[in-house]
């Protein structure tokens, strides 16, 4: 019988169907990923596991797991994931990068809405027991320019609904075919990054975490933005210098943020970010719809049962089929 390791809180009706295949072993144990220990004994006998995001899978977890044939990521960021030590080892890894783009999407664009219409502050303000229409005076985003950094899957998603709101769209992104139908349709206008923040009003983040893009906003970028201009990330915490972002915030570089993602998290008591009124805060929860997240663990649940089935996985980072 197959050993299958959830080591973090997948859940849904396609987990509950595979605990109940009688050709595999499920073992649900979601609060393991924060033991190490264990987790090195555990995967010992383990032919797949499964993971969100808190699950270290390193090149030392994969040493210790000599029956392992798929690592199954349920969500589309690999940055807990040694993947050249999982590839190396001939394994497959499985991940969802497009099931849960439309609820990322439309996350960004209720976090432009709640900053250009102060929605969380007049919402706090009246529970208070206050009536402030004139204090909460905000903005459109009709007519005002979005910069979107990175216009891969998400990127795109936003920019059409953003379009729709009436917005005009620019972009920076070096890894994408510019004259791509999508971005013409869109009448997207690709800039240099520095000429991107001098002239956008809202400036939405969606880049994976790497080398080159770790604390890519510091404070030489935002000294870049216009004054009026709000900053959203949705992608990755660690992509924004949040101690750059804090003095950005307080000194009046830019006017606002607003960030689904920490560099930790959850972020400590007494942050800056935190005790700043110009920023409005989400618990990293883009991609957690009751929509996205049945998609999601249905495509990893899938990916799994196949591959140990001897089949192929269907969203497969580096191969379909393990090597080993």
């Amino acid at each position: 019988m197959s050993r299958i390791l959830v080591t973090e809180g997948v859940n849904g009706v396609a987990m509950d169907r595979l605990r109940e295949e009688s050709d595999l072993n499920v073992v649900f144990e979601p609060d393991l990923w924060n033991n190490p220990d264990a987790l090195n004994d555990a995967i010992k006998d383990a032919q797949a596991i499964i993971v969100r995001n808190q699950t270290q899978v390193t090149a030392e977890l994969i040493a210790a797991a000599p029956n392992l044939k798929i690592v199954a990521r349920a969500g589309a960021g690999l940055d807990n994931i040694d993947t050249d030590a999982v590839t190396k080892a001939g394994i497959v890894v499985s991940f969802a990068p497009s099931e849960n783009s439309l609820s990322v999407a439309e996350l960004a664009i209720g976090l432009f809405l709640s900053l250009a219409r102060n929605i969380p502050s007049a919402d706090q303000d009246i529970r208070k027991g206050n009536w402030n229409r004139a204090l909460f005076t905000g903005g459109e985003l009709s007519g005002k320019i979005l910069g979107v950094v990175g216009i891969g899957r998400i990127g795109t998603l936003v920019a059409q609904r953003a379009k729709a709101f009436g917005m005009t769209i620019v972009a920076h992104d070096n890894f994408v075919d510019q004259e791509g139908t999508q971005y013409k349709e869109l009448d997207v206008t690709f800039l240099e990054l520095d000429e991107l923040l001098g002239s956008a009003d809202f400036i939405t983040v969606h880049l994976p975490l790497l080398p080159s893009t770790r604390h890519m906003f510091t404070e030489s970028l935002f000294a870049k933005m216009k004054p009026s201009a709000y900053l959203v990330n949705t992608s990755r915490g660690e992509v924004v210098d949040e101690i750059a972002l804090a003095n950005a915030l307080e000194s009046g570089v830019i006017a606002g943020a607003a960030l689904d993602v920490r560099s930790t998290e959850p972020p400590a008591v007494g942050d800056a970010i935190v005790n700043s009124d110009k920023v409005v805060l989400t618990p990293h929860i883009a991609a957690f719809t009751h929509e996205a997240q049945e998609r999601v663990v249905e495509s990893v649940c899938r990916d799994a049962a196949a591959v140990l089935r001897g089949g192929a996985a269907e969203g497969f980072f580096n191969f379909p089929e393990p090597k080993r």
